[in-house]
């Protein structure tokens, strides 16, 4: 077998520089997929299940994909027809996904083709980036990976920075960022846009610039036989049983690091947002008890058509004022100062509630009840719907409940309850973090500049990585800076500190995305490359599948009833996490590189 020739910087640049579109469409999709939810009616507390599909979707398909474009040769080459493809859905869904509020669906249709959307999305940017890591597993030789995955790298969170401030600049630029009830801002609708556009060009120049080998010099470089005479598969049992310890001790690695990255994406926002905010708490409505069944729902309704908890907070009914009750859907006092609006208690500009149920307002010396003065000011009382039901009632646990212009209520997947007596009810609820207030959405504002910084550290530090005399080491150091930086997370108070945790962590993602790669391919021969790096997918996804179903058993594990869960300390928990993974670095075989080419084909003058 022929020893791969160098290539020039600039070759390896174009076998990678697709990556640069790539990763815009990534960062996109991350930093606003949960908002495109949010706008069309999910339900914000189960936006973190959506996210399991994503990586499930990457352990379904990439193995299968990597295996199959081991065995494809055409005109268009080898890994190619699978960019081609990926690229190609990638615009498509990214032109269709920020526009789901748009087709006048129904809010769960809008919701339902959202998912969809999203699994063809995360695929199909999966299958264009493992089509430009196949390139270079099969066309760079051991001595050049490093710096071609180092470029990979740069590239890559080049690409994120970008996205990640796409909807800030249109924004500062004077494009609209609100939009009618259900419907995407333009902002967000035109950052897909023109990150569909900037995806669509990267593939055009990766298809001008990079020219597979064809099967006969393929095989002088890599081994094996011609695909045209051995078109089976081996299987992917039989792939994993003869697999390269490299793979597994690799994976190990992997693992920790993924777990680690899923518990940052899931709740860095509410970490921010307690420690660096000071964002302040909040009963929040789970369901209604009556005895000893509790009826969980985020939307309950009265007899089908009276609300009485939205999204989780419980609704006023009206006010008693003198000992007589005014029901009310805007209250007024003191003038000027609305404390409930649209049934709902409004907060202050401290972010907490003006008013509480079941506690007497003090200093009120005017009442306007929905715009009528009410003279007896006495004994002002905020009153919900619940305390002033008596006998029986008829409960409706609503998945999604829509008020639409004419102010009725739309009722989707509903199940109602009979209950004997209101008298022995109460709201179950829970304590959590006002996500209404001025200081949270400043907080996911700053978390979304924090990922930027990350990603520009991770450019720096990709950088640095090739000039480091052991690649273990570097990997090593970088994984370990990185749990520096989660730790960091759970203590720091101040948002600007938190710069450096995060070009901390950014430290690491830049050596997750480039020697995990290199280091594996260079343990692998023959014509199975593709078929390995798609199984290896399976060390990303598996581990943030894992991450999603047991971060919810941990957090309650160590939360406090009645107090807010402690989100940051599950940072703490994916630095040690990561800090482990850099200790399993040091139990890789790494390949030897071979140096010396023994002849340079004219061909890979086309790369």
């Amino acid at each position: 077998m022929k020893i791969k020739p160098d290539l020039g910087f600039w070759k390896l640049w174009n076998l990678s520089f697709g990556f640069f579109g790539v990763q815009i469409a990534y960062a996109l999709q991350s930093a606003n997929v949960s908002r495109i939810f949010t706008t069309i009616g999910a339900d914000p507390h189960d936006l973190s299940y959506f996210w399991i599909l994503p990586p499930l979707m990457g352990l379904l398909v990439q193995p299968i994909v990597g295996m199959m474009s081991d065995r494809t040769w055409n005109r268009f080459g080898r890994r190619l027809p699978y960019l081609i493809f990926g690229a190609t859905i990638a615009v498509i869904v990214m032109c269709l996904l920020p526009n789901a509020g748009s087709f006048h669906f129904t809010v769960s249709s809008a919701i339902l083709f959202g998912l969809v959307a999203l699994m063809l999305l995360d695929t199909s940017i999966n299958m264009a980036m493992q089509s430009f890591k196949m390139l270079v597993g099969d066309m760079v030789n051991e001595k050049q990976k490093g710096l071609a995955y180092s470029i990979q790298s740069f590239l890559c969170n080049a690409g994120s920075v970008v996205g990640f401030i796409f909807p800030i600049c249109l924004g500062w630029i004077g494009m609209k960022n609100t939009a009618p009830n259900g419907v995407v801002p333009p902002t967000v609708i035109w950052s897909f846009y023109i990150g569909a556009a900037i995806l669509m060009v990267c593939v055009v120049y990766s298809l001008i610039k990079i020219k597979e080998w064809p099967p006969h010099i393929y095989n002088e470089y890599n081994g094996g036989s011609d695909a045209s005479e051995d078109k089976k598969s081996p299987g992917l049992v039989k792939l994993l049983a003869n697999a390269p310890s490299t793979f597994w001790t690799v994976g190990v690695v992997q693992f920790f690091c993924w777990f680690a990255f899923l518990f940052m994406w899931t709740y860095t926002t509410n970490t921010v947002a307690h420690n660096a905010f000071d964002t302040p708490s909040m009963e929040s409505v789970v369901g209604i008890k009556d005895g000893d069944n509790i009826y969980e729902s985020k939307n309950l309704l009265i007899n089908d058509n009276v609300l009485i908890v939205s999204h989780g907070k419980a609704l006023a009914e009206g006010v008693t004022a003198g000992g007589v009750f005014y029901p009310a859907s805007e209250i007024v006092v003191n003038g000027n100062d609305t404390i409930v609006k649209d049934h709902e208690i409004l907060n202050g500009e401290n972010g907490s509630a003006k008013a509480y149920f079941g506690r007497p307002l003090t200093g009120v010396s005017s009442l306007t009840v929905d715009g009528k003065s009410v003279a007896d000011c006495s004994n002002v009382e905020i009153k919900d719907y619940l305390s002033r039901l008596q006998g029986s009632f008829k409960l409706t646990q609503a998945a999604i409940v829509v008020k639409d212009a004419s102010g009725k209520l739309s009722v989707e997947d509903a199940t109602s309850h009979e209950i004997a007596d209101a008298s022995n009810c109460t709201y179950e609820t829970k304590t959590v973090l006002n996500a209404a207030t001025t200081q949270y959405n400043d907080a996911g504002n700053w978390v979304g500049l924090l990922y930027a910084i990350q990603a520009l550290g991770s450019v720096v530090w990709a950088v640095m990585l090739p000039k480091f005399r052991s690649r273990k080491f570097s990997y090593s150091l970088s994984l370990v800076l990185a749990g520096a930086g989660f730790i960091m997370m759970s203590y720091v108070t101040n948002q600007y500190v938190l710069f450096i945790a995060f070009l901390l962590i950014g430290c690491g993602w830049a050596a997750m995305l480039a020697w995990p790669f290199t280091i594996l391919t260079n343990s692998l021969k023959g014509g199975n490359i593709g078929a390995y790096l798609g199984l290896f997918n399976c060390t990303i996804c598996v581990p943030q599948i894992i991450a999603a179903l047991v971060g919810g058993w941990i957090l309650t594990l160590i939360s406090k009833p009645g107090e807010i869960a402690p989100e940051y300390f599950m940072m703490t928990i994916a630095g040690i996490m990561i800090i482990i993974g850099a200790f399993c670095v040091f139990f890789i075989k790494e390949g030897k590189p071979e140096n010396k080419p023994e002849e340079t084909p004219a061909i890979s003058e086309n790369i």
